[in-house]
């Protein structure tokens, strides 16, 4: 079986239990995130791929002017997202699709590609692939904006995370010591215009757009 297959298959079985309180085990942090999302979204016109859209909390945040596709791995994160589709602005789709194949994607069909916590869901040897995707799926100039969480370098922030870290594995897996920037950096055709923490040196918000 293909490693990227095999991968994928692991990680949609991980949250097809995950989907049942993946709401109610996020709800701490939500606080925090709402403030974010229309910062990250307000902007966003034409055609939009949300990468990994889960249970659809990024939805109800896009503007009228973007025509949405979300697409997630786990059928059953995205039977949860249909709630928030119908609350959303602007019309969305929402399709179960591998973001490292995105056999469903059209070539140069997409002016944005966003992701909130994706490429630290993503195990590190299946991130060069989505990149080859976000590359293939993106116009020229297409842009994309991504949120991921990593280690901070403060002593007590980081041993707070390493407490943290097993459970968040486990049940998400995510991991704070993936090396999403050092994929985009390498990847063809993806530039990197801008790098900002939303809070303290752990949420990174990644942004770039497509060059060749």
């Amino acid at each position: 079986m293909d490693p990227l297959d095999e991968s994928a298959r692991l990680l949609a079985a991980k949250y097809r239990v995950t989907a049942w309180f993946y709401d109610l085990l996020d709800a701490p942090w939500e606080h925090l995130y709402r403030r974010w999302r229309p910062r990250l979204l307000a902007d966003l016109t034409g055609d939009v791929l949300e990468a990994g859209v889960g249970t659809g909390r990024n939805l109800p945040y896009y503007p009228p002017a973007a025509r949405v596709t979300a697409i997630d791995l786990c059928a059953a994160m995205l039977r949860r997202a249909r709630r928030r589709a119908r609350q959303a602005r602007c019309p969305v789709e929402l399709r179960q699709e591998d973001a490292t194949r995105m056999a469903t994607i059209a070539d140069r069909s997409q002016d944005w590609i966003v992701a909130t916590f994706l490429c630290c869901v993503m195990p590190d040897h299946l991130q060069p692939a989505s990149l080859v995707q976000f590359q293939r799926v993106l116009r020229p100039g297409g842009r994309f904006r991504l949120l991921e969480i990593l280690y901070s370098h403060t002593p007590h922030i980081r041993r707070r995370q390493q407490r943290l870290a097993p459970f968040v594995e486990h049940v998400y897996g995510a991991r704070f010591d993936r090396t999403t920037l050092r994929y985009l950096e390498e990847a063809e055709g993806l530039a990197i215009r801008r790098t900002t923490y939303l809070k303290d040196d752990t949420y990174l918000l990644i942004e770039g757009e497509r060059v060749a």
